[in-house]
């Protein structure tokens, strides 16, 4: 149990319930990002140790990834007030009732054959994987939105893969929806934006020490590391993802002196940059224990696009949402994936120059050579582009938005495989008509022009594709693929 400590200044905020965002007619659009994020870096990491963490859908959503990459979330995960692996079944009607108010009628068992049945068909990791993990669960005692019976559920869930020597559930302390620290938030029993509350309870510290073992004591100074906002749009373009996310480093793993951990942090609904900037990112806890126990923390967001800002746990996004892949889970990833990937700086410079010029089918980019380079990596959008070190001075980036502006970034491979700093970057824009998608109701989609309605039933313009009943409770993701045309589907 972490130390508790008299409670800080209390912030207000208006009250807000989940459902409420079913009942907006509302129209919400992607926006372009008005700055310049850092690419993400690669880091001297040691795969075994990468754990997550997530709170309300953020909740669910590290449940998702836990499950499904369970070879890579080796360490565990800590949820705050969320229900077991694949609760909706794909359904807002059952995420609304038994996977937030009703949990009796959770399906645990079914939810559990499921589990098995998509591992031995390839679609998430080996369930065995979790037999090692460590799982922290918290429910507080006054949470109106996620019942403290739905966590209860997801322990049961668990319990089939975890031993129960592995598996801690904390549901003692008097906490409302929110993310709880000891130190920071408004009162213990708000319901309000930003849903940072301070309950005398050091959440961050209890799921990393669970996790992670015994942990240095917390930097109860200033910050010692960077809190840095990367660029997301190089692992996935739409699906509700924001432009950006966030990234804590030390300074021991900047330097990358020593191999460090990595903890992927999930905000909740309502708690990404789009609706409250880097609150959640600077006031959840974690970078202090980040700070004195070389761990990485990765704050992924998601986008305007996302309903109420929540991660995508029934289906608003793909059908596919809780299987490997999901592309929200997919683009998280390949985040970590590129984090781990880091190895000593090479001794080579980087290329002084990148050209990019448009081709029918992407962009030709082109910079002048190393002496003594073994190879180039490409990132496009602070992603590597490419899988192994090309020998070529050229690289044609293809299968790109049409419309959508890029930016490029090479690094130098040496004989020991080592890679460079970044080159300065080029940015280029492809051309043609950039997709855009629109996240809403059926009821949205026909007043902004989108769709028409016909007999109850709700079509697309120019597609003319069935998106089902005219009413406000079914929500589409419309792709507009030209003047006056929309379809079906995700931007990417």
């Amino acid at each position: 149990m972490p130390a508790r400590k008299p409670p800080g200044r209390h912030a207000s905020a208006t009250t807000f319930g989940w459902p409420a965002w079913l009942l907006t007619i509302a129209c919400m659009t992607v926006s372009a990002a008005t700055h310049a994020a850092q690419p993400l870096p690669s880091l001297r990491i040691d795969p075994a140790q990468t754990s997550v963490s997530g709170v309300s859908s953020g909740g669910y959503m590290a449940v998702q990834l836990h499950v499904a990459y369970s070879a890579t979330f080796k360490k565990g995960a800590g949820v705050i007030a969320a229900g077991p692996f694949h609760c909706a079944q794909g359904a807002v009607a059952h995420a609304l009732g038994r996977c937030m108010t009703n949990p009796s009628a959770i399906p645990v068992a079914q939810l559990v054959r499921a589990t098995r049945d998509w591992s031995a068909s390839g679609h998430l990791d080996a369930t065995a994987h979790l037999a090692s993990s460590r799982v922290y669960l918290f429910s507080g005692a006054q949470d109106s939105v996620v019942k403290p019976g739905v966590v209860q559920a997801l322990r049961d869930y668990y319990l089939h893969f975890v031993p129960p020597a592995q598996l801690t559930y904390v549901n003692t302390v008097a906490a409302e929806h929110a993310m709880v620290t000891d130190d920071h938030g408004a009162a213990c029993a708000t319901k309000a934006d930003p849903y940072i509350n301070d309950c005398d309870y050091d959440l961050a510290g209890a799921i990393l020490q669970h996790l992670y073992g015994p942990l240095a004591p917390r930097n109860e100074g200033a910050p010692a590391g960077q809190l840095t906002e990367f660029d997301q749009t190089g692992f996935t373009t739409g699906h509700a993802m924001g432009r950006s996310g966030w990234i804590y480093v030390p300074a021991l793993c900047a330097s990358g002196q020593q191999p460090c951990r990595l903890h992927v942090a999930l905000h909740g609904c309502r708690q990404n940059t789009a609706a409250v900037g880097a609150q959640y990112a600077r006031h959840a806890g974690y970078n202090r224990w980040a700070d004195s126990n070389r761990l990485v923390v990765l704050y992924p967001q998601t986008g305007d696009t996302a309903p109420n800002g929540c991660w995508d746990w029934w289906g608003y996004g793909s059908a596919d949402y809780a299987r490997q892949s999901a592309p929200q889970m997919q683009a998280i990833k390949a985040m970590v994936d590129q984090l781990t990937s880091g190895t000593p700086a090479g001794a080579l410079p980087a290329p002084t120059s990148v050209a990019a010029s448009a081709t029918h089918q992407g962009m030709t980019l082109d910079w002048p050579a190393v002496a003594g380079a073994l190879g180039y990596h490409v990132y496009r959008n602070g992603a590597r582009a490419t899988a192994q070190p090309i020998t070529a001075t050229r690289f044609t980036d293809r299968a790109l938005n049409p419309g959508t502006p890029y930016r490029w970034r090479v690094k130098t491979v040496d004989a020991a495989g080592h890679e460079s700093g970044f080159s300065p970057a080029a940015t280029a824009s492809t051309t043609g008509f950039a997709p855009r998608c629109h996240v809403a109701n059926n009821v949205s989609h026909v007043l902004m022009g989108r769709a028409y309605a016909l007999f109850g039933y709700t079509f697309a313009r120019g597609s003319n594709e069935a998106l089902g009943l005219w009413n406000v409770l079914t929500s589409t993701t419309l792709r507009q693929t030209g003047p006056g045309h929309y379809r079906m589907g995700t931007c990417y």
